[in-house]
């Protein structure tokens, strides 16, 4: 076993396997990553290095991909077991965290093969249940430390930071190659000829990763942006791969999941009004209300019809609705969409700069027993046809041209570096955050030359 100093703080005894760690303090870590441009690889892409910033007990992984059919963090662990190891210890440094925790499934077999030996003491390993939403940030929290995180809270009022697979191994290759995000693996699943999950540059047409998915095998196909549940219907394939696109889904055009997405907002209210029965089941279901906060989506359906009957903190909780689609996609039986409602309120409140404060309550007795395994959710979705196992594909891919988005995650948008006309190489700036803002920087996905700069993006083609 050799000791390897990390910082003043932190003396961490590691098996020889998996090498050396960079003499790295907790400032050096934060600038890398924040010139990296590092940012969460799931959900809103928050800034790393900004997370990083906090003072925390515990670092935990979120790696349990809970989402049915993307397959990417369970197979990047395997394949950068060690590369993951350390990035969970430059994180714990980061912040001060005493504890490190990577929250997985049991099906992950191979991830939790690989991961075992190269376990310091610091750091374990907590098997997830096979269920839905486990990946859920506030869900995972509770099951892998049994910490609650406050309504409209970050986990870092309860002492825990959290990222994901992919995250971590950009903040490794940040911290000891001070290599920039310039990549992003992704699964393309479905009715596609030959389901994987793949690497390429950011800035990728989709079309481009479609094709070498070996295109769609159905007629008349539609397309979601992310997964089956919280993903985004997407009608243009020239849409770039960015640093926050988990997956491309290909089904029909008359799946459930389609035609949901296609509902405007105007059906959606209207069928709620027409035939909701007030049973109670997506409230029953719904994850955070669950383990104690107060969001009940069958009465923000009621407030739609009957607003005179709801309170101003009953409204005020939609804000707290993490759009799992829990509600919409598994619990109502009448095939109402709580969850667009509450997007809907969220909107018209957070236009008005409203906050919700309510308190944290008991956790529903029954809430481990009301989680909805993938099993049944891939039934309830009308997936099973679908659900491929798109193994992980070594194929490098270099696209003629990347189109790379200057806002690629919360915050405030890059500005260009470059100009049309520059030659760049891969990894270099071309996209600054302006000072003080809420951002991270950008960089070419590939060498060549700038070709277009518009108010939103970089257009780069390939010398």
């Amino acid at each position: 076993m050799n000791d390897i100093q990390l910082s003043d703080a932190h003396t961490l005894s590691t098996p020889p396997a998996y090498g050396e760690l960079m003499q790295c303090d907790a400032v050096t870590i934060q600038q890398r990553v924040r010139d990296a441009g590092v940012v969460g690889a799931g959900g809103a892409g928050f800034p790393t290095a900004v997370k990083l910033q906090a003072q925390a007990e515990i670092f935990l992984v979120n790696a349990a991909e809970c989402e049915p059919m993307l397959k990417v963090d369970q197979q990047l662990i395997p394949r950068q077991a060690a590369r993951l190891v350390r990035g969970v210890l430059y994180g714990m440094t980061a912040t001060g965290a005493r504890e490190g925790i990577i929250a997985l499934k049991a099906k992950y077999k191979q991830a939790i093969a690989a991961l075992t030996p190269l376990l310091p003491t610091q750091i374990r390993l907590h098997i997830l249940p096979d269920v839905y939403p486990a990946g859920d940030e506030v869900i995972t929290i509770w099951l892998a430390t049994g910490r609650r995180v406050p309504p409209a809270a970050l986990p870092i009022s309860i002492g825990v930071v959290v990222n994901n697979v992919q995250t971590l191994l950009n903040v490794a290759r940040a911290v000891e190659q001070q290599w920039p995000v310039t990549r992003r693996t992704l699964t393309v699943n479905g009715a596609v000829a030959r389901p994987l999950t793949l690497t390429v540059p950011l800035g990728t047409p989709l079309k481009d990763v479609l094709a070498l998915a070996g295109g769609t095998t159905v007629p008349h196909p539609a397309y979601i942006n992310g997964g089956p549940m919280m993903g985004h219907a997407l009608h243009d394939l020239d849409q770039p791969v960015t640093k926050t696109t988990g997956g491309l889904l290909v089904l029909p055009a008359d799946h459930l999941l389609i035609t949901r997405r296609a509902r405007s907002d105007q059906d959606v209210l209207a069928i709620a009004r027409t035939v909701c029965e007030q049973c109670r089941m997506c409230t029953e279901l719904c994850p955070r209300h669950l383990i104690g906060h107060e969001l009940p989506p069958h009465l923000l359906v009621r407030a739609i019809t009957y607003q005179q009957v709801a309170t101003p903190d009953i409204l005020l909780s939609a804000l707290t609705c993490s759009e799992c689609s829990l509600c919409e996609s598994y619990a109502c039986p009448v095939d109402i969409s709580p969850m667009r409602i509450n997007r809907l309120l969220k909107t018209q409140l957070r236009a008005q700069g409203a906050r919700y404060q309510g308190e944290l309550r008991e956790a529903d007795p029954m809430a481990n027993y009301r989680m909805v395994p993938i099993s049944r959710l891939i039934a309830r979705l009308d997936l099973t046809e679908w659900y491929q196992a798109a193994p992980f594909s070594e194929e490098s891919y270099l696209p003629q041209q990347v189109i790379l988005p200057l806002r690629q995650h919360i915050g405030a948008a890059s500005e260009a570096v470059v100009t049309v006309g520059e030659h760049v190489v891969q990894g270099q700036l071309i996209g600054q955050i302006p000072d003080n803002a809420l951002g991270a920087p950008l960089h070419a996905s590939i060498s060549g030359v700038v070709t277009a700069i518009s108010h939103s993006a970089i257009t780069i083609s390939r010398d």
